[in-house]
């Protein structure tokens, strides 16, 4: 069996079961009132247990989503340059992440009579 053949064989398998898995969810279990309440059990203890890690991400990751959400902001305005300078480490902050590139992605150039930022 060929390497490509193997390759579309398993992806084949893969999109069956996963159609199967829906179909038996959405016709036999979505409809057993037991196996609803259980999972709904299991959903409720897994919020319970994970509520401390949840919140300690939420905790780590502040800064950056504010971050973002204002860059957004200032994009919706056209005021990046005010962004830039009124906010310089933030502004380093997303660049070094990659949120904001700085030059055109996957192959794309600019044309000549655009200036990037």
């Amino acid at each position: 069996m060929d390497n490509d053949e193997l390759i579309k064989k398993l992806l084949a398998d893969y999109k069956k079961k996963i159609e199967h898995d829906r179909h038996t969810y959405h016709t036999v279990k979505k409809l057993n009132p037991e196996f609803m309440e259980s999972n709904r059990q299991r959903a409720k203890l897994h919020y319970e247990k994970n509520k401390a890690k949840k919140k300690e991400r939420y905790e780590n990751n502040k800064e950056l989503h504010k971050s973002k959400n204002l860059y957004a902001y200032y994009k919706r305005t056209n005021k990046l340059d005010i962004f830039k300078d009124k906010h310089k480490e933030k502004y380093d902050n997303l660049v070094s992440i990659g949120f904001i590139h700085l030059e055109p992605q996957d192959g794309v150039s600019l044309p000549a009579d655009v200036q990037s930022l």
